[in-house]
């Protein structure tokens, strides 16, 4: 039987903790192994406990969200720690300062449990999940800060550009070969392929790449 996901929760809000607290215990192959109030106590508890994955809020006392991933990231990204935003706010704002800190995904409270539960799943198995609502946002965002400017775009294939655009729906590599008809292992052809040609090292940032180019 393989290891259960283990989650730090970090919300300042006890209520809505507790909540999803409860949620995560209650399902089979997650194991909550820390809470925490606010940013500083997620770093702490993430470098104390090593986590697989950190649900992490955004506003937060003493240290917010996204100053919170940045520092865990820099410490614990070795050991292989992830981090998921699950939060109520979905301006352009929080949306990128998150990304941009290196969150592997980005989720709103307001999804349906099953949601945050599949992306908790995929991030802690290496996967970017983005809700749609904010995959929308982070498009209109980036090709407005683009401008009409050309940039110089690298060329990826038709079928590079249907892994991607799957990729920042926030599917995993097996539904991408499902919805595809392709395996799983051709999928992860299409995305190595895609990593070289936009010179990033992951999923997230194969996507706020492609983003920036105007390829999504």
């Amino acid at each position: 039987m393989s290891e259960p996901i283990r989650v730090v929760v970090a919300d300042d809000h006890p209520i809505v903790r507790s909540g999803i607290v409860g949620l995560l215990e209650s399902e089979p192959g997650i194991e909550v192994v820390g809470e925490a109030v606010d940013g500083a106590e997620a770093v702490a508890l993430a470098e104390e406990l090593q986590p697989d994955l950190v649900l992490m809020d955004l506003r937060m006392p003493v240290l917010d969200g996204a100053a919170a991933t940045e520092r865990i990231l820099a410490s614990n990204g070795a050991a292989g720690t992830r981090v998921l935003v699950l939060t109520t706010y979905e301006t352009d704002d929080h949306i990128l300062a998150a990304i941009e800190a290196g969150a592997s995904g980005y989720l709103l409270k307001a999804a349906p449990q099953e949601e945050i539960l599949a992306g908790i799943r995929s991030v802690a198995a290496g996967e970017t999940v983005l809700a749609p609502s904010i995959a929308a946002k982070l498009v209109a965002r980036v090709r407005s800060a683009a401008g009409p400017a050309a940039t110089a775009r690298p060329a990826l294939s038709p079928r590079e550009l249907e892994v991607l655009r799957l990729v920042a729906d926030g599917r995993s590599n097996p539904e991408i070969g499902g919805m595809l008809h392709i395996g799983e292992a051709t999928v992860k052809t299409h995305l190595i392929h895609v990593f070289e040609k936009l010179e990033v090292g992951d999923r997230t940032r194969a996507v706020t790449r492609a983003m920036e180019l105007g390829l999504l």
